[in-house]
């Protein structure tokens, strides 16, 4: 039995388990609330986003192919030898390998939208070994959403899907592995690059697994020298699921079916659901 307190729920809303084959979401929303500068300071980056508006960053529900905040680490342009700094820069989410022809001049050829990458295949992958090997970054976030399946209340008609949040214990940032790309048409060698980037995902564990099989991977501040590091692979040991101390720090809470729709976008998406409070105050998953 899996409780997540500080949220209610009415007796007769009590969610059911569900087998992961039906759990059709994965890490397609999340919420930022940082800008690029305040990040790029607390990193000590620099601030590559060229944003005019810093607050433009800002969005309470981020979905696939808009443009989001990453954290890559890179070296001076043509100075190789130097040491490589970190770098705030925008990238579409939903990677474009750099190989994708062009549909017309200067813009890609439209394919599946490569947002999530399983961390135990991206050196493999087509589409994601190149980016694997020296194109690694970071993807802030304070939290995310997934979906967990519901049967209809009625026992007839569609299932019910309903909307978790998962963040950080102490509020604090999380930062997701990613891989990016830079994309440039190839008969169009002016034109400025096209930046892209994917969430890896991993298997979900602890009391995460009981609202979804697949989670993003997180990637402790320890491991971000050998993560971001733009001349040598990462280990494969960062590839692995997190720990149980990691999962610890991760809470989850139902909020309201407001972020199911893309349109809606303010902190309302992130009030807990306590429309059906039970008497001990808790949500329980049995």
């Amino acid at each position: 039995m899996v409780r997540f307190f500080g949220v209610g729920w009415c007796r007769r809303r009590r969610l059911l388990s569900v087998p992961a084959r039906i759990l059709t979401f994965m890490c397609g929303r999340y919420a930022t609330t940082t800008n690029p500068g305040r990040l790029a300071a607390e990193l000590d980056a620099v601030d590559e986003t060229g944003l005019d508006e810093p607050d433009a960053a800002v969005s309470y529900n981020v979905a696939p192919t808009t443009q989001v905040l990453t954290v890559v680490e890179r070296h001076e342009h043509g100075r190789p030898d130097d040491d490589p700094r970190l770098r705030i820069r925008r990238m579409r989410w939903g990677l474009i390998p750099h190989w994708t022809k062009a549909a017309e001049p200067g813009v890609p050829a439209k394919g599946k939208p490569l947002f999530n990458a399983r961390a135990d295949k991206v050196t493999t992958a087509p589409s994601f070994r190149d980016s694997a090997k020296h194109k690694r970054c970071l993807v802030p976030m304070d939290g995310w959403y997934e979906w967990l399946v519901e049967p209809s209340p009625t026992g007839k008609g569609k299932a019910v899907k309903r909307p978790f949040y998962m963040s950080h214990s102490d509020g604090s940032l999380l930062y997701m592995a990613g891989l990016w790309s830079v994309w440039r048409d190839r008969d169009l060698p002016d034109a400025e690059p096209f930046m892209s980037c994917t969430i890896l995902t991993t298997d979900a564990g602890g009391e995460l697994a009981d609202i979804h099989d697949r989670m993003p991977l997180p990637m402790p501040r320890e491991h971000w020298d050998a993560w971001l590091d733009p001349d040598h692979p990462a280990p494969a040991e960062l590839l692995q699921p997190p720990s149980r101390a990691e999962l610890a720090t991760i809470v989850a809470r139902p909020v309201s079916t407001l972020v199911n729709n893309v349109r809606n976008n303010g902190p309302e998406l992130l009030v807990p659901d306590g429309s059906c409070d039970d008497e001990a105050g808790q949500t329980t998953l049995l």
